[in-house]
Protein backbone atom coordinates (compact mmCIF):
# COMPACT_ATOMS: atom_id res chain seq x y z
CA UNK A 1 0.00 0.00 0.00
CA UNK A 2 1.45 3.36 -1.00
CA UNK A 3 -0.57 5.82 1.04
CA UNK A 4 -3.45 6.24 3.45
CA UNK A 5 -6.67 4.57 2.57
CA UNK A 6 -10.09 5.91 3.39
CA UNK A 7 -13.68 4.94 3.27
CA UNK A 8 -15.39 8.04 1.96
CA UNK A 9 -18.85 6.74 2.71
CA UNK A 10 -20.41 3.77 4.47
CA UNK A 11 -20.57 1.66 1.31
CA UNK A 12 -17.62 3.01 -0.64
CA UNK A 13 -14.49 1.84 1.11
CA UNK A 14 -11.33 2.57 -0.83
CA UNK A 15 -9.04 1.10 1.87
CA UNK A 16 -6.08 -1.21 1.51
CA UNK A 17 -7.35 -3.47 -1.22
CA UNK A 18 -3.81 -4.62 -1.94
CA UNK A 19 -3.17 -6.04 1.51
CA UNK A 20 -2.67 -9.75 1.36
CA UNK A 21 -1.77 -10.60 4.93
CA UNK A 22 -4.24 -11.95 7.47
CA UNK A 23 -4.55 -10.89 11.14
CA UNK A 24 -6.35 -11.43 14.51
CA UNK A 25 -8.18 -9.83 17.38
CA UNK A 26 -9.93 -10.17 20.71
CA UNK A 27 -13.59 -9.72 21.13
CA UNK A 28 -15.35 -7.07 23.07
CA UNK A 29 -17.73 -8.82 25.37
CA UNK A 30 -18.64 -11.92 27.24
CA UNK A 31 -22.10 -13.39 26.97
CA UNK A 32 -24.17 -14.59 29.86
CA UNK A 33 -27.16 -15.12 27.57
CA UNK A 34 -28.00 -13.99 24.02
CA UNK A 35 -29.96 -11.03 25.38
CA UNK A 36 -27.49 -9.92 28.03
CA UNK A 37 -24.03 -9.84 26.51
CA UNK A 38 -22.28 -7.26 28.66
CA UNK A 39 -19.19 -5.13 28.28
CA UNK A 40 -15.95 -6.47 29.80
CA UNK A 41 -15.94 -3.93 32.61
CA UNK A 42 -19.07 -5.40 34.17
CA UNK A 43 -17.93 -9.00 34.33
CA UNK A 44 -17.05 -10.61 37.63
CA UNK A 45 -14.91 -13.69 37.98
CA UNK A 46 -12.93 -15.72 40.51
CA UNK A 47 -9.81 -14.17 42.01
CA UNK A 48 -7.69 -16.59 40.02
CA UNK A 49 -9.08 -15.34 36.71
CA UNK A 50 -7.16 -12.74 34.73
CA UNK A 51 -9.77 -10.05 34.11
CA UNK A 52 -8.57 -6.43 33.80
CA UNK A 53 -11.06 -3.65 34.60
CA UNK A 54 -10.97 -0.27 32.87
CA UNK A 55 -13.00 1.85 35.27
CA UNK A 56 -14.82 3.45 32.32
CA UNK A 57 -18.60 3.63 32.62
CA UNK A 58 -21.76 5.17 31.27
CA UNK A 59 -20.63 8.65 32.32
CA UNK A 60 -17.92 8.44 29.64
CA UNK A 61 -20.63 8.89 27.00
CA UNK A 62 -22.14 12.42 27.16
CA UNK A 63 -24.76 11.58 24.52
CA UNK A 64 -24.03 14.69 22.47
CA UNK A 65 -23.76 13.01 19.04
CA UNK A 66 -26.24 14.08 16.35
CA UNK A 67 -29.07 11.51 16.28
CA UNK A 68 -30.42 9.64 13.27
CA UNK A 69 -34.12 9.54 12.48
CA UNK A 70 -36.16 6.60 13.85
CA UNK A 71 -36.64 5.31 10.30
CA UNK A 72 -32.88 5.31 9.70
CA UNK A 73 -32.28 3.48 12.98
CA UNK A 74 -34.84 0.82 12.07
CA UNK A 75 -33.33 0.33 8.62
CA UNK A 76 -29.82 0.05 10.05
CA UNK A 77 -30.83 -2.56 12.62
CA UNK A 78 -32.73 -4.56 10.00
CA UNK A 79 -29.71 -4.39 7.70
CA UNK A 80 -27.40 -5.55 10.47
CA UNK A 81 -29.61 -8.55 11.23
CA UNK A 82 -29.63 -9.47 7.54
CA UNK A 83 -25.83 -9.29 7.35
CA UNK A 84 -25.39 -11.37 10.51
CA UNK A 85 -27.71 -14.02 9.11
CA UNK A 86 -25.31 -14.30 6.17
CA UNK A 87 -22.81 -15.64 8.69
CA UNK A 88 -25.02 -18.71 9.09
CA UNK A 89 -24.67 -19.69 5.43
CA UNK A 90 -22.84 -22.97 4.68
CA UNK A 91 -19.08 -22.69 5.23
CA UNK A 92 -18.39 -23.44 1.56
CA UNK A 93 -20.10 -20.16 0.62
CA UNK A 94 -18.20 -18.09 3.18
CA UNK A 95 -14.53 -18.37 2.34
CA UNK A 96 -11.85 -15.92 1.31
CA UNK A 97 -13.21 -12.67 -0.07
CA UNK A 98 -16.82 -13.65 0.60
CA UNK A 99 -16.10 -13.93 4.32
CA UNK A 100 -14.23 -10.62 4.37
CA UNK A 101 -17.18 -8.75 2.89
CA UNK A 102 -19.22 -9.35 6.06
CA UNK A 103 -17.42 -6.78 8.25
CA UNK A 104 -17.51 -4.21 5.45
CA UNK A 105 -21.23 -4.80 5.10
CA UNK A 106 -21.75 -4.35 8.85
CA UNK A 107 -20.03 -0.96 8.77
CA UNK A 108 -21.99 0.03 5.68
CA UNK A 109 -25.44 -0.80 7.07
CA UNK A 110 -24.64 0.99 10.35
CA UNK A 111 -23.47 4.10 8.51
CA UNK A 112 -19.94 3.91 9.95
CA UNK A 113 -17.17 5.56 7.92
CA UNK A 114 -13.78 3.85 8.05
CA UNK A 115 -10.42 5.59 7.64
CA UNK A 116 -7.09 3.75 7.48
CA UNK A 117 -3.71 5.50 7.70
CA UNK A 118 -0.19 4.15 7.69
CA UNK A 119 1.66 1.16 6.26
CA UNK A 120 -0.10 -2.12 5.56
CA UNK A 121 1.01 -4.87 7.97
CA UNK A 122 3.07 -7.54 6.27
CA UNK A 123 1.82 -11.14 6.35
CA UNK A 124 2.78 -13.01 9.49
CA UNK A 125 2.56 -9.96 11.77
CA UNK A 126 1.17 -9.74 15.28
CA UNK A 127 -1.31 -6.85 15.15
CA UNK A 128 -1.83 -5.17 18.52
CA UNK A 129 -4.45 -2.46 19.06
CA UNK A 130 -6.19 -0.52 21.81
CA UNK A 131 -9.74 -1.60 22.56
CA UNK A 132 -12.78 0.71 22.59
CA UNK A 133 -15.72 -1.18 21.12
CA UNK A 134 -17.00 -4.34 19.50
CA UNK A 135 -16.72 -2.24 16.32
CA UNK A 136 -12.91 -2.49 16.64
CA UNK A 137 -13.09 -6.11 15.55
CA UNK A 138 -15.33 -5.29 12.61
CA UNK A 139 -13.10 -2.42 11.46
CA UNK A 140 -9.90 -4.47 11.59
CA UNK A 141 -11.47 -7.34 9.67
CA UNK A 142 -12.75 -4.87 7.09
CA UNK A 143 -9.27 -3.70 6.10
CA UNK A 144 -6.99 -6.66 6.84
CA UNK A 145 -7.82 -10.36 6.43
CA UNK A 146 -7.13 -11.46 9.99
CA UNK A 147 -7.29 -14.20 12.56
CA UNK A 148 -8.75 -13.00 15.83
CA UNK A 149 -7.73 -13.90 19.37
CA UNK A 150 -11.13 -13.93 21.07
CA UNK A 151 -12.56 -14.91 24.42
CA UNK A 152 -14.06 -18.38 24.35
CA UNK A 153 -17.52 -16.93 25.12
CA UNK A 154 -17.66 -15.55 21.59
CA UNK A 155 -18.22 -19.08 20.30
CA UNK A 156 -21.75 -18.85 21.74
CA UNK A 157 -22.71 -15.52 20.17
CA UNK A 158 -25.51 -15.89 17.61
CA UNK A 159 -24.14 -15.62 14.04
CA UNK A 160 -21.01 -13.80 15.24
CA UNK A 161 -19.58 -16.91 16.90
CA UNK A 162 -20.02 -19.01 13.79
CA UNK A 163 -18.44 -16.35 11.59
CA UNK A 164 -15.50 -15.92 14.00
CA UNK A 165 -14.85 -19.65 13.99
CA UNK A 166 -14.90 -19.84 10.20
CA UNK A 167 -12.44 -16.95 9.94
CA UNK A 168 -9.92 -18.86 12.04
CA UNK A 169 -10.39 -17.22 15.44
CA UNK A 170 -8.11 -18.43 18.23
CA UNK A 171 -10.18 -18.71 21.38
CA UNK A 172 -8.75 -18.06 24.84
CA UNK A 173 -10.34 -19.12 28.14
CA UNK A 174 -9.50 -16.58 30.84
CA UNK A 175 -10.99 -18.77 33.55
CA UNK A 176 -8.17 -21.27 32.90
CA UNK A 177 -4.85 -19.40 33.21
CA UNK A 178 -2.91 -22.63 32.71
CA UNK A 179 -4.21 -22.77 29.13
CA UNK A 180 -2.43 -19.51 28.23
CA UNK A 181 0.87 -21.15 27.12
CA UNK A 182 -1.10 -23.29 24.69
CA UNK A 183 -2.79 -20.19 23.27
CA UNK A 184 0.57 -18.43 22.92
CA UNK A 185 1.88 -21.48 21.09
CA UNK A 186 -1.09 -21.50 18.73
CA UNK A 187 -0.58 -17.82 17.92
CA UNK A 188 3.16 -18.38 17.34
CA UNK A 189 2.41 -21.29 15.00
CA UNK A 190 0.04 -19.13 12.96
CA UNK A 191 2.68 -16.38 12.71
CA UNK A 192 5.33 -18.87 11.56
CA UNK A 193 2.91 -20.07 8.88
CA UNK A 194 2.65 -16.53 7.51
CA UNK A 195 -0.75 -15.77 9.02
CA UNK A 196 -1.27 -12.48 10.79
CA UNK A 197 -2.88 -12.52 14.20
CA UNK A 198 -4.48 -9.57 16.01
CA UNK A 199 -5.00 -9.05 19.73
CA UNK A 200 -6.22 -6.33 22.09
CA UNK A 201 -3.49 -6.37 24.79
CA UNK A 202 -5.36 -4.03 27.16
CA UNK A 203 -7.57 -7.01 27.92
CA UNK A 204 -10.73 -4.92 28.18
CA UNK A 205 -12.41 -1.89 26.62
CA UNK A 206 -11.86 1.79 27.42
CA UNK A 207 -14.03 4.76 26.50
CA UNK A 208 -11.56 6.30 24.06
CA UNK A 209 -10.45 9.19 26.27
CA UNK A 210 -8.67 6.78 28.65
CA UNK A 211 -6.39 3.81 28.07
CA UNK A 212 -4.89 0.87 29.90
CA UNK A 213 -1.48 -0.83 29.85
CA UNK A 214 -0.75 -3.40 27.17
CA UNK A 215 -0.60 -6.83 28.83
CA UNK A 216 2.56 -8.63 27.65
CA UNK A 217 1.52 -12.31 27.57
CA UNK A 218 0.68 -12.69 23.87
CA UNK A 219 3.70 -10.64 22.78
CA UNK A 220 5.66 -13.79 23.63
CA UNK A 221 4.22 -15.37 20.48
CA UNK A 222 5.92 -12.73 18.32
CA UNK A 223 9.22 -13.32 20.12
CA UNK A 224 8.96 -17.10 19.73
CA UNK A 225 8.08 -16.83 16.03
CA UNK A 226 10.48 -13.98 15.25
CA UNK A 227 7.49 -12.08 13.85
CA UNK A 228 7.06 -8.31 13.50
CA UNK A 229 4.63 -6.51 15.79
CA UNK A 230 2.32 -4.04 14.03
CA UNK A 231 0.83 -1.51 16.51
CA UNK A 232 -2.50 -0.02 15.41
CA UNK A 233 -4.43 2.75 17.15
CA UNK A 234 -8.21 2.74 16.95
CA UNK A 235 -10.17 5.93 17.61
CA UNK A 236 -13.70 7.21 17.10
CA UNK A 237 -15.01 10.74 16.65
CA UNK A 238 -17.59 10.08 19.38
CA UNK A 239 -17.53 8.16 22.65
CA UNK A 240 -20.96 6.79 21.72
CA UNK A 241 -19.13 3.83 20.17
CA UNK A 242 -17.52 2.88 23.50
CA UNK A 243 -18.62 -0.51 24.86
CA UNK A 244 -18.02 0.00 28.58
CA UNK A 245 -19.64 0.02 32.01
CA UNK A 246 -22.97 -1.75 32.40
CA UNK A 247 -23.47 -1.74 28.64
CA UNK A 248 -25.08 -4.68 26.85
CA UNK A 249 -24.21 -5.53 23.28
CA UNK A 250 -27.77 -4.84 22.12
CA UNK A 251 -27.81 -1.43 23.82
CA UNK A 252 -24.47 -0.59 22.23
CA UNK A 253 -25.67 -1.64 18.77
CA UNK A 254 -28.76 0.57 19.10
CA UNK A 255 -26.67 3.50 20.29
CA UNK A 256 -24.32 3.18 17.31
CA UNK A 257 -27.30 2.91 14.96
CA UNK A 258 -28.73 6.13 16.42
CA UNK A 259 -25.60 8.18 15.68
CA UNK A 260 -26.09 10.11 12.46
CA UNK A 261 -22.42 10.03 11.47
CA UNK A 262 -19.70 7.92 13.08
CA UNK A 263 -16.10 7.58 11.92
CA UNK A 264 -13.59 4.98 13.08
CA UNK A 265 -9.94 5.73 12.31
CA UNK A 266 -7.21 3.08 12.28
CA UNK A 267 -3.62 4.33 12.26
CA UNK A 268 -0.77 1.84 11.79
CA UNK A 269 2.58 2.67 13.38
CA UNK A 270 5.84 1.31 11.91
CA UNK A 271 6.32 -2.36 12.69
CA UNK A 272 8.53 -3.41 15.60
CA UNK A 273 11.01 -6.26 15.42
CA UNK A 274 11.65 -8.21 18.63
CA UNK A 275 15.27 -7.56 19.59
CA UNK A 276 17.50 -10.40 20.65
CA UNK A 277 17.15 -10.93 24.38
CA UNK A 278 14.27 -8.49 24.74
CA UNK A 279 11.43 -9.61 26.96
CA UNK A 280 7.74 -9.51 26.17
CA UNK A 281 7.19 -6.74 28.73
CA UNK A 282 9.63 -4.42 26.95
CA UNK A 283 8.03 -5.25 23.61
CA UNK A 284 4.55 -4.49 24.95
CA UNK A 285 5.69 -1.13 26.33
CA UNK A 286 7.41 -0.22 23.06
CA UNK A 287 4.30 -1.11 21.06
CA UNK A 288 2.04 1.05 23.22
CA UNK A 289 4.53 3.93 23.27
CA UNK A 290 4.64 3.91 19.46
CA UNK A 291 0.93 4.73 19.40
CA UNK A 292 1.43 7.98 21.29
CA UNK A 293 -0.35 7.23 24.55
CA UNK A 294 -3.66 8.70 25.65
CA UNK A 295 -3.94 11.35 22.91
CA UNK A 296 -4.65 8.85 20.15
CA UNK A 297 -7.64 7.30 21.90
CA UNK A 298 -10.27 9.80 20.82
CA UNK A 299 -10.27 11.22 17.31
CA UNK A 300 -10.74 14.97 17.02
Amino acid sequence: MTGPATMTGPATMTGPATMTGPATMTSPATMTSPATMTSPATMTSPATTWQPASGCGDDCRPGDASPSTPVTVALRVAGLIAVLLMGLLPAALLRGGALRTLPRAILAVLGVRLVWRGPAPRPGSLLVANHVSWLDVVALHAVVPVRLVAKHDVRQWPAIGATAGRSGAIFIDRTRPKSLPRTVGEVAAALRAGRSVAVFPEGTTYCGAESGPFRPALFQAAIDAGAPVAPISISYDSTEAAFVGADTLWASVLRVARVRRLTVTLVAAPALRPESGAGRGALARAAQASLGGRAYRLAA
